[in-house]
């Protein structure tokens, strides 16, 4: 542990410049104490690091210094070669950098990590797509990923769920997320955050204005913030059901985002219980696709919404005419 530590110091200084020791001891988590008597290992070792105190002191390396360690084990040399959510860097355009990277990273390790890296890339992949979620259109975050890393503000023409004509927003944005396959813009409008779904976005222009981001606040914060949002709905309702159990995977990889609780019962009862949560009322009727083989046990209000939906549907076909008519 202390000699990953030492390494992490050194690789941290080499890339930062002067640090601070309660900086370092906060991203290390160790005291500061811990932090100085590292320092002087170091120092023992060989390595050119001083300390210097006050209020604008810190640890820094001699001007000139640099290492060609890479400093990685081997569980971490493994997980550089996993792809997570593949497609990702398609759509970045930067496919090419990363099989770059990925080369460069390979010739830099220690030869006997060679090996387990590159039987990662091979035995492991994480494909972050839901099943059956459809294909996904295409999308070009080329303007977008400009305003990101140039940090320039972008007019907009986005078209939201449910309405056919976009609306135009001026938007100051913090970065991209790829969620389970989706790209978003997570930027504010008029000082107020929002998530913008890239396949929606009809085009996009950058400005010469300045992005004009919160003090103080990050991609990772906001994000996390609206994530909330989305997932803690208020007036969500909750449903209990019962579904047959030759049907319960196949129920359980269509409902999943509505999926609360789920009994595994005496594994013998043709019938399995179920608790879901919809954003509204309406959106129950969902539960129709799967005919007689899942009930709508409770509440009462949601039973007669889909009583009511599934009547709809018998008047719309008994005694219908050619289709059409």
């Amino acid at each position: 542990m202390k000699s990953d530590r030492l390494l992490s110091i050194l690789l941290l200084l080499q890339t930062r410049g002067r640090v601070p020791a309660p900086e370092l001891a906060e991203r290390l988590e160790v005291s500061v104490r811990t932090i100085y008597r590292d320092v002087e290992a170091l120092s023992a070792a060989g390595v050119p690091v001083y300390a210097e105190r006050g209020r604008h002191g810190g640890i820094e390396l001699l001007a000139g210094f640099r290492t060609d360690v890479t400093g990685l084990t081997v569980d971490e040399s493994r997980a550089l070669f996993i792809l997570a959510a593949q497609g990702a860097h398609a759509a970045l355009g930067l496919d090419a950098a990363l099989g770059s990277a990925l080369r460069k990273v390979m010739a830099a390790l220690p030869a006997p990590h060679r090996p387990a890296a590159e039987v990662a890339g091979r035995r492991v992949l994480v494909d972050a797509t839901r099943w059956m979620s459809g294909p996904q259109p295409a999308v070009d975050l080329e303007v977008l990923q400009d305003a990101v890393f140039s940090d320039r503000r972008l007019r907009l023409r986005y078209r939201h769920s449910g309405e056919q004509e976009p609306r135009t927003y001026t938007v100051d944005p913090y970065g991209l997320v790829a969620k389970a396959g989706v790209w978003y813009l997570v930027a504010d409008r008029r000082g107020r955050p929002g998530l913008f779904r890239a396949d929606r976005v009809r085009s996009a222009h950058l400005l010469d204005e300045p992005v004009r981001r919160r003090p103080g606040a990050e991609l990772a914060d906001v994000w996390e913030a609206l994530r909330r949002q989305v997932e803690d709905r208020e007036n969500e309702i909750e449903v209990t059901v019962r579904v047959r159990r030759d049907l319960l995977d196949m129920f359980q990889r269509i409902v999943t985002a509505q999926l609360t609780a789920l009994p595994d019962g005496d594994g013998k009862s043709e019938w399995v219980t179920a608790r879901l949560a919809y954003p509204s009322l309406r959106a129950v009727r969902q539960l129709l696709a799967f005919s007689d083989r899942v009930e709508l046990l409770d509440p009462p209000e949601a039973r007669a919404e889909l009583l009511a939906a599934a009547r709809s549907v018998t008047a719309l076909y008994r005694d219908a005419g050619p289709p059409g008519r």
